[in-house]
């Protein structure tokens, strides 16, 4: 069986790598010249979680279930809880290849907390809460993973934060660690398969994009900060580098971002509009900015909410659906109709069109399982993102209710493929997306792709149709 790697580097921007830096990044550019690479298009929503699930499964956000970092448990106004490894109810590619006897090694992916049981052994994602928590599987892993990088990290602790050094400390820092285990797991377990994410991508330009983009309100010429993404893709490259010179001969390689990044403008406060059009009520007025679950909604009066994050979840209070519903059921259709176009014709804070995308749930997924946002609103092309807080007065903020924050995600992530046999030469493709990640692996691999699987391989250079 052929062996194949996936380096998922979360957020990795193509724009930076392939039109900005390619040249100072040797281990990218040469994975650029010996195969196919180009934009991968991810997900909507464009988040970490349910992305990885989605490139790894083949299946969408409602196939998965998962639409967000949190998801409604039911029709409760309060009831979200957080995405694991057990909401993950459809096989990834571990799973498949398990089944025909092969192995997988699995390192911080999202989705793999807690530590599903697979042919392989895996070690916990991001939300790891800690590493008192059991992360490994099998059990005993974690001594060696103690062993390997005592102070291993599964992410960083509070990125969105003005302590900006700190932030910078602990990505160098994880992200050299995640590697070193990389390594090790890699010569000394068996496998047919190996996946490594690192998140530290995400969080630099989380942090620091605009002390980089000189199109940033927030940008500062000469800023104490400006090289360190380029600094960061640099030390990146170099670990990937170092991981490429070490793998066995003949194993097919892929890096891949699960979505891009792109400047932040500012936020939308998406509960402060649907207040001021009427259509979210209060029982009594706020003093100041003040949390959804803290403002005191009318909910007898209230016919939709919205949650806050890089994109809006907008969610509808229907009558016999929700305890208080006030949206008359047979209401529905055209009020979905009528929010979406105005929320479509919701102008910047400088009156200037925004080019908003409302989505309906069975406008974006094959089929919609668990409880999906009526609306998945993206502001302005993913521009600005959505702001869950009421009572500071202005639809419009410059301002994170969650902390600082510089940027936004992109929809286009980027792949770079590099398979056993080579390439006579490079070739950029395009029209690729995150599903078609899976299939190629099994191909890869050798395994017959499953016929439900929405996307199609992509070795050979052409990328689902």
């Amino acid at each position: 069986m052929a062996k194949v790697v996936l380096l998922g580097l979360d957020c990795l921007s193509p724009e930076l790598v392939f039109d900005r830096w390619l040249e100072e990044l040797p281990a990218f550019r040469e994975l650029t010249r010996r195969g196919v690479y180009g934009t991968l298009t991810s997900c909507i929503p464009p988040i970490t979680v349910p992305a990885w699930s989605c490139m790894l499964s083949s299946k969408d956000p409602g196939q998965l279930g998962i639409y967000g970092f949190r998801n409604r448990t039911d029709h409760s106004y309060t009831g979200l809880s957080v995405a694991t490894s057990r909401s993950v109810k459809h096989d990834r590619v571990w799973d498949i290849l398990g089944r025909s006897g092969g192995r997988s090694i699995a390192i911080g992916v999202p989705g793999t907390f807690p530590p599903p049981h697979i042919n392989g052994v895996i070690v916990g994602d991001f939300l790891t809460p800690s590493k008192d928590a059991e992360y490994t599987w099998p059990a005993s892993l974690r001594q060696r993973i103690d062993e390997i990088a005592p102070n291993y990290r599964f992410d960083v602790t509070d990125f969105r934060t003005h302590n900006k050094q700190s932030i910078l400390d602990q990505i160098f820092e994880m992200t050299a660690d995640r590697f070193r285990v990389a390594r090790e797991l890699m010569r000394t377990e068996p496998w047919d398969f190996f996946m490594l994410h690192e998140i530290g991508p995400d969080r630099i330009h989380h942090g620091f994009w605009s002390s980089m983009d000189s199109a940033h309100p927030r940008y500062v010429q000469g800023g104490p900060y400006e090289g360190c993404i380029l600094e960061y893709y640099r030390a990146l490259d170099k670990e990937v580098g170092r991981l490429i010179d070490e793998l066995p001969a003949g194993t097919a390689i892929i890096v891949a971002s699960d979505h891009g990044a792109k400047m932040m403008k500012g936020g939308v406060c998406v509960n402060e509009w649907l207040m001021q059009r009427g259509y979210l009520a209060l029982k009594a007025p706020l003093a100041g900015p003040t949390p959804l679950a803290k403002a005191g909604v009318d909910w007898s009066r209230t016919l939709a909410w919205g949650e806050g994050g890089y994109y809006a979840r907008v969610f509808f209070n229907v009558e016999g659906r929700e305890p208080e519903g006030a949206l008359p059921a047979e209401r529905y259709e055209s009020f979905a109709r009528e929010l979406a176009d105005e929320l479509r014709g919701l102008p910047d804070h400088l009156g200037h069109p925004m080019d908003t995308r409302v989505y309906r749930p069975n406008e974006l997924y094959r089929q919609v399982e668990g409880i999906p946002p009526d609306l998945t609103v993206l502001f302005d092309d993913l521009s600005w993102r959505s702001v869950g807080t009421l009572g500071g007065g202005s639809i419009y903020t410059f301002e994170n209710d969650t902390g600082p924050d510089d940027a936004n995600h992109a929809m286009d992530g980027l792949i770079m493929l590099n398979t056993s046999e080579g390439s006579a030469a490079s070739s950029r493709i395009s029209g690729a997306t995150l599903y078609d990640v899976a299939p190629t692996i099994l191909q890869l691999l050798e395994l017959d792709v499953p016929e439900d699987m929405l996307g199609r391989s992509l070795v050979g250079g052409t990328p689902a149709g």
